[in-house]
């Protein structure tokens, strides 16, 4: 068992069953829904969203539904099976060091959809636009999504406009929803994965999220860190050549790689061991998130993937990715263990092990 209070294993029976009432108390803490409005932190991407999302949406719209993924892989009468997704855009600025709105727009969804182990094909894009929006601005953003469109190889086939008032919206919304092929010989999903499996991470982490705060202008920090947004799909397809035995892919948006470890071990009933020395952040990304008092685990990436690969699979899967441009810093991170059930922990650098918990909120908004 992972000792989750300090760096020596546990020695006797007295503290073996203080670290289990422990790890027994946290595992009590489920996110339960009381509020009687809608807040920031319902849209975060942490304990507050999941209950959100639990308690209006999946009661009503999938009682009982099993794991949530990025995307839902839809099988036809032919047998043939697609993944679809949809998200919405509010980011701000709209501009930022290594992308802007309508890069995210495309990038996310197809990066959704590739995690899944499909092939992204086509898009939707729809617009809630305030009046008063510079129509350049309008046209730059519709270029960005264009270019990305072509650069991830996806066709953006429909969309929707929809204009309100002056102060019935910040600027503009994107929402792009997105289809792709799933081949029939794949499958990927939380139940495929085993204790001794290892959780690999496709490059540096932290970089978008503090990539647009930084770029907000209201934290007086000055740092060239450029958010990593891209598509992943051609860097998934290396992966999953190199490492058959690949079980589950997340791409880790909103809440940071914290919050997509914490969803396996959830849906697993696993721990997910992560190494903070083997964790591979961005010096500058580092220093901008120590004087924030910000863990780089929970902030935003918008073009890395976290997979869960066979241990045999480990070091060709590592070696795969850093062939590829998006994957040059691809590293091992931890793995997965038996115990202690459904918690994320983290070896620290000093040699003891603590609790990652998921946030309740995001201490960076607005940020995809």
């Amino acid at each position: 068992m992972v000792d989750v209070v300090g760096s020596e294993p546990a020695g006797g029976t007295g503290h073996e069953r203080q670290v289990l009432d422990r790890i027994e108390a946290f595992r009590r803490r489920r996110p339960r829904f009381t509020d009687q409005v809608v807040t920031l932190a319902h849209g975060a991407g942490g304990k507050a969203s999941a209950a959100l999302i639990d308690h209006v949406f999946l009661e009503r719209f999938a009682p009982g539904a099993g794991p949530a993924d990025d995307a839902a892989v839809c099988e036809l009468p032919s047998g043939e099976r697609l993944a679809f997704s949809t998200d919405s855009y509010v980011v701000h600025p709209r501009r930022f060091p290594g992308g802007s709105l309508g890069l995210l727009a495309v990038h996310g969804t197809v990066n959704d959809l590739a995690v899944q182990g499909a092939r992204p094909a086509w898009l939707s894009a729809a617009f809630v636009i305030e009046e008063g929006l510079e129509v350049s601005e309008l046209e730059g953003i519709a270029q960005d999504m264009a270019a990305a469109a072509l650069a991830a190889g996806v066709a953006i086939v429909t969309g929707d406009t929809k204009v309100v008032g002056r102060g019935a919206a910040d600027g503009v919304f994107v929402t792009t929803a997105g289809v792709g092929v799933v081949p029939a010989s794949r499958t990927l999903g939380a139940a495929l994965v085993r204790a001794g499996d290892r959780v690999i991470v496709s490059g540096t982490i932290g970089d978008h999220g503090m990539a647009v705060m930084i770029a907000r202008g209201d934290l007086a920090l000055d740092a060239d860190i450029r958010s990593d947004t891209a598509p992943v799909a051609d860097l998934v397809a290396r992966l999953l050549e190199a490492a058959p035995s690949t079980r589950w892919m997340r791409d880790p948006t909103r809440g940071g790689v914290a919050t997509v470890c914490n969803e396996l071990a959830h849906d697993t009933g696993l721990a997910v061991v992560l190494d903070e020395s083997a964790l591979p952040v961005n010096p500058l990304v580092t220093g901008a998130c120590d004087l924030l008092g910000i863990d780089p685990l929970y902030v935003a990436n918008e073009g890395k993937v976290v997979a869960i690969v066979g241990p045999d699979d480990a070091e060709p899967a590592v070696a795969a990715l850093r062939s590829h441009p998006l994957g040059r810093q691809a590293a091992v991170i931890g793995e997965v263990a038996a115990e202690p059930e459904g918690i994320v922990v983290l070896r620290t650098t000093f040699g003891s092990t603590r609790i990652v918990d998921m946030l309740v909120g995001d201490p960076l908004p607005r940020i995809c």
